[in-house]
């Protein structure tokens, strides 16, 4: 990959991350993405731990997912699967950490799936 893109998009994240943080109340949604892939995780700054997770490599949701075309569809899976397992651990508020990428595309596929979900933020 392209090491001026990388070197951006750090320079966007650091600047994100000075100005959110998530609690275990109202911890922070992270979005990753690869070209293939896509993962959202739930992370609890104050205590350094993930509360949970979703990721298009996972078993269960790659039976989900198998027959639906578009990465955008797939995304929006993983939002929405990531919000059943937040509602499941009593977490309705999150903050959206979109880590350095555009909000456009497949993270805001993700961003749509959780408000389906149920979270908000």
């Amino acid at each position: 990959m392209n090491t001026k893109y990388l070197k951006r998009r750090q320079k966007i994240k650091f600047k994100i991350r000075k100005k959110i943080a998530g609690s275990p109340e109202k911890p922070r949604l992270v979005v990753f993405r690869s070209s293939t892939h896509i993962y959202a995780q739930l992370v609890d700054d104050v205590n350094g731990k993930t509360l949970g997770s979703a990721s298009t490599t996972e078993k269960d949701i790659k039976s989900k997912i198998e027959n639906i075309k578009g990465k955008k569809e797939k995304s929006k899976v993983i939002g929405k699967t990531i919000a059943e397992r937040a509602i499941a651990n009593n977490i309705v508020n999150v903050v959206f950490d979109r880590n350095g990428y555009l909000y456009h595309g497949r993270v805001k596929a993700v961003a749509e799936g959780a408000r389906e979900g149920g979270l908000k933020f």
